[in-house]
Order: C-alpha cells, then structure tokens, then sequence
C-alpha cells in the first residue's frame, strides 16, 4: 500500500483561446490519481472543504481507485488554482489555498510514502508532513518533489532549508530544471543533484521537459530523452512523470524499508528502464487537456508501441 500526503485543489485553467475550464488538481493529488490508475493501493491524506469543488475531487479520487483518508474533508473551503497557458503549452499559476493537516487515522503500513509541492513547504501543515515522512520513514519508502511553487513561498531561505531537510529523509527524489534553477540559478542542475545525493537518497532526478530527463544514482548518471509527443499542455506533466517513476521502481521489487538496499544499489540499466516509463507516462498526459493520467491499459498499450 501506499500513502501519498499533500494539497488538493480544483485548476480553473484559461487556454491559449481564452476559454476556461476547471480540472481537479494539486501536484500531490495527482500522484495519487496517476499511482490509483495504475492499479496500485493508494491512500490520500489532504484538507479539502464539503463544498462543490471538494465533493468533485472526492468523486475524482473515488473515479480513479484512489481513497481518501478519513479526516481529509475539514477545510473552510477547496483551494483553487487559476492557470493560464501560453503559446507553448505552458502554465503559469495563482494560488488560494490554506494548509493544514488533520492527523491521518489510517492504522494501515504503507511500503511507500510520498510528498511534495505546497505541502511541503507552506505554513503550518508542513511541519506536520515532515513529521509524517520521518516517522514512517522505518517501514517506508519515502519519495519527495520538492515542485516549487515560488508565489506561495514568503521566506526562500527557510523553504530551501525546508526543501533540503527532505531531501536528506527521501529515498527518491525527483525535482525539475527548474525547480534547480530557483534552488541554486548558479549551479549546474547536475552538481546540485549529486550534492543532493550525497545527502542521504538513493536516487535523484531531474526532469527537462522536452528535453527528457537524467538521473544520478551510486551507479553513476543516467539521461533519457523525451517521448516525441504533441503537447496540448503541460498540466500535470511533473505528477505524471513522478507516477510513472515510483511505478517503475514499484515493478522492479525496490519499494519498502527492506528493500532500501537494493534501491541503494540500483544499476544504470535498471534505472534507465524506470526513467524511460516515466517519461513515457508523463508524454501520454502532456497529449491530452488538463492532468488526465493514463491508466495502465494506455500506458501498456503505447508502452509495447514503442520503439
């Protein structure tokens, strides 16, 4: 089974032609959806409102094999994401979102444990999600995305502090080029993954959009280039991708504490083959409106079309 702790919201998204729609989202949300599709357990633990929009996400989450933690609906009111996009495909974001936590009440023990974005670093649920991660961290795999969202970040200082802190109780760590650019614009993306390493994962991965992604590991660095696809956005592209590649390491038997080893020891062949059905995953959902994630019948079906 696994746990996934973090935001959920609803994106009211504006298109290149001006129109708007509105899509279940949250970077957190969307994991657990991608994981759900593919036919793995998944606990979601989140703070949403009982109001039309939580109500959507809990049929969204219910609709995708996901379940929602009891507790979760507690909020004053959904949160909301206004994203526009531009003539690339690209979105930019505004946020309204509080963020607390109720305490989980599931007794279950999760092999795999996974967080990021907003809950990670904004006031004052994220305290208690660092708190979540390390405790469960003995049973657990535990995987983080740090997907910054600079606009709701008050203090850099204390949110790259935040961020590091993670990073050092992560086993997988799968961050953006430009999540590293906001972290450290003067580094090399490549530097600061090995310097991120160095703190305690096994494995860390830097995604680059269309120019596919790499990956650094005790093995060494591994690249990957990006599925060729249409893109009609790129909502969910990062989730998506970040699904696909616990699913991945799912397959290949390195999920739970025991197996933190062998993930340790994961070869570049290995990884190669998780990072290439990520990028596939997060392809499949880039080609369609808003954070759609494939189910495992797509995935599989354009996974054996593949070259």
């Amino acid at each position: 089974m696994s746990l996934v702790i973090g935001e959920a919201l609803v994106d009211i998204v504006t298109g290149r032609d001006g129109n708007s729609a509105e899509h279940v989202g949250g970077s957190p949300l969307n994991v657990a959806v991608g994981l759900g599709r593919l036919g793995r357990p998944v606990e979601f633990v989140t703070r949403v409102g009982d109001d039309p929009h939580g109500r959507s996400i809990a049929r969204y989450l219910d609709e995708s094999g996901v379940s929602l933690e009891p507790g979760s609906i507690c909020a004053r009111r959904t949160a909301t994401a206004h994203a526009t996009i531009d003539a690339t495909g690209a979105a930019s974001y505004e946020f309204d979102i509080e963020w607390d936590l109720p305490t989980p009440s599931t007794t279950r023990v999760p092999h795999l444990v996974h967080t990021g974005s907003i809950a990670a670093v904004l006031e004052p649920g994220c305290g208690v999600v660092a708190d979540m991660l390390a405790r469960r961290r003995v049973c657990a795999t535990i995987s983080y995305d740090p997907n910054v969202r600079p606009a709701l970040i008050a203090d850099d200082a204390q949110a790259r502090a935040r961020i590091e802190h993670l990073v050092s109780i992560a086993d997988i760590v799968k961050a953006s080029d430009e999540d590293l650019r906001w972290y450290d614009a003067d580094r090399d993306p490549v530097d600061i993954a090995r310097a991120w390493l160095s703190r305690g994962p096994a494995v860390v991965v830097v995604t680059k959009g269309a120019e596919g992604a790499f990956a650094v590991c005790a093995g060494g660095l591994v690249d990957i280039v990006a599925h060729p696809v249409d893109v009609v956005d790129t909502i969910g592209a990062g989730d998506a991708f970040m699904a696909g590649l616990l699913d991945g390491f799912w397959s290949h038997g390195f999920l739970g504490a025991e197996s933190r080893d062998a993930l340790h020891a994961i070869g570049p062949n290995e990884l190669r083959d998780v990072l290439d059905s990520a990028a596939l995953t997060s392809a499949l959902t880039v080609a369609r409106r808003g954070a759609d994630l494939p189910t495992r019948d797509r995935l599989d079906h354009y996974a054996e079309a593949s070259p």
